[in-house]
């Protein structure tokens, strides 16, 4: 890999580092566990400048320091799930080149909701979580949209 190479994902991860630790000092918008999911505007730009395996790296990384930094063990399930999940979604659909980067976004969004809430159901053994998906999913819309235009602007204007 070339030092070129190296430096982007070095630049990105750390990005998405920072906007992880902005986003942890908000306190949750309106509803227990809603985020603006600043640090998925990082992952979608490197998942349009790097590609799919490069984002996942990146974002992989992205889950493992924050979980070290300022989480713990179940933050790394939880976090792992939704960005799985999220990550999977939004390249099967940048990959049909059907979807702009809102729509990605949004899918990305909503993906990780119902990823942490599937892991929340399994620790917690109990389906019972299931009615707090609207929500999740409502918020997920909300911020996706809000991340994917951004992304998009992004994606246009820096090389």
């Amino acid at each position: 890999m070339d030092a070129k190479k190296v430096a982007q994902y070095g630049l990105i991860t750390a990005l998405a580092l920072v906007l992880s630790w902005a986003e942890s000092l908000l306190p949750p918008l309106g509803a227990p566990g809603v985020k603006l999911g600043l640090p998925n505007l990082a992952i979608v730009f490197a998942l349009y400048r790097l590609g799919w395996k490069d984002a996942c790296a990146v974002s992989l990384v992205r889950v493992v320091l924050v979980a070290l930094l300022f989480g713990n063990g179940a933050a790394l399930a939880y976090s792992i799930a939704g960005a799985a999940l999220s990550l999977s979604l939004m390249g099967l659909l940048k990959k049909t080149g059907k979807f702009s980067s809102i729509g990605v976004s949004v899918a990305g969004g909503v993906a990780h909701n119902a990823g942490q809430i599937l892991v929340a159901m399994v620790l917690l053994e109990t389906a019972r979580l299931a009615w707090y998906l609207p929500v999740l999913w409502v918020s997920g819309t909300v911020a996706g949209v809000l991340i994917g235009i951004v992304a998009g602007v992004l994606v246009e204007r820096v090389p």
